[in-house]
């Protein structure tokens, strides 16, 4: 990649330009993960929580971004993939295998997510995230996925769309 200004900087994002092009990094990170997480009841665990950006609550896979805190610069994306499922949901999985990664939005951001499918699941915590995320974990029957989000919607929550493509990468009809 090229060589670019940095044009403003938080703790948290930073600003660039590479020619006439403007674009935010983390400081601290570039990737990031998502889990497509399936009981062995073949149920969906999807997350639910407050985005500021939004400025609504979203319906989500567990996820989270790769060396974003100092105790886990080192972890590889499979190793984060299992820390977030765990914090944000209280599931441990036995596998988690990769499906996809992929630029989250290649003309704003430099991101990029990798999307897990975690299977084996044992609860072993309440989950709901660390200090102020305020998490809701649903677990959903895969029969009753597609009607279930479009309740969510209707409520006026929004549904992110990596839920969609880790069915399909996973080859999960619902």
């Amino acid at each position: 990649m090229e060589p670019s200004t940095l044009l403003y900087q938080t703790p948290w994002l930073a600003l660039h330009r590479i020619g006439t092009w403007d674009f935010v990094r983390r400081p601290h990170s570039d990737a990031c993960v998502g889990i497509l997480a399936i009981t062995d009841q073949h149920e969906i665990i999807l997350v639910e929580q407050h985005r500021i950006p939004v400025g609504k609550r979203v319906i989500e896979v567990p996820a989270g971004l790769i060396g974003d805190e100092i105790q886990h610069a080192h972890q590889s994306p499979i190793e984060v993939a299992h820390r977030e499922l765990l914090e944000e949901t209280g599931y441990h999985a036995a596998h988690i295998v990769p499906l996809i990664s992929s630029p989250t939005s290649a003309g704003m951001t430099s991101e990029t997510i990798h999307l897990f499918h975690a299977t084996c699941l044992t609860r072993v915590s309440e989950g709901g995230g660390v200090a102020g995320e305020n998490i809701t974990t649903h677990l959903i029957p895969l029969k009753n996925l597609r009607t279930w989000l479009t309740q969510k919607r209707n409520e006026g929550l929004l549904v992110d769309f990596k839920i969609h493509a880790a069915l399909a990468e996973a080859n999960i009809p619902f």
